[in-house]
């Protein structure tokens, strides 16, 4: 749970972020929507935009890491993402392992029937959710 407002999970993607909410009591995590991927500074407004909106309290960013646990490249956006994110926050930004996300969010579309185009749409979002919910839950104690 976070102290001081809802927790806000962000899939970083190469063209588009993933965006989930917490309730406000931080016990579940939902699909909040996508953002397009332009350039860090303008991706960062939006961002900023639902963490007022949303009295959000901390930012969970999935941390791409290799199945092996090492981090690559992606794991290095990733980092360099919450170093300018954080100070413009002003608010606590994690990053947290969200190896496989993707690959869950797929198949519970897939097998709640949403295909094509519109998964593609979704996925992201999804990811964020199942990642937040996992720090969520760890978050707790759970």
């Amino acid at each position: 749970m976070t102290e001081g407002g809802r927790a806000l999970g962000l899939d970083l993607g190469s063209v588009r972020v993933g965006v989930a909410l917490a309730d406000p009591l931080g016990l579940t995590a939902q699909p909040f929507g996508i953002l397009k991927r332009r350039d860090l500074d303008r991706d960062l407004a939006p961002l900023l935009a639902i963490v007022g909106t949303h009295e959000v309290g901390t930012i969970v960013v999935g941390y791409p890491l290799l199945l092996s646990g090492a981090a690559g490249a992606s794991a290095s956006d990733a980092r360099r993402f919450v170093e300018r994110l954080a100070p413009r926050a002003g608010i606590p930004v994690v990053l947290w392992d969200e190896r496989l996300t993707t690959v869950q969010a797929e198949r519970a579309l897939r097998e709640g029937g949403v295909r094509g185009p519109r998964r593609r749409q979704l996925v992201d979002a999804a990811a964020a959710a199942i990642m937040l919910q996992s720090w969520l839950d760890r978050s707790r104690g759970s």
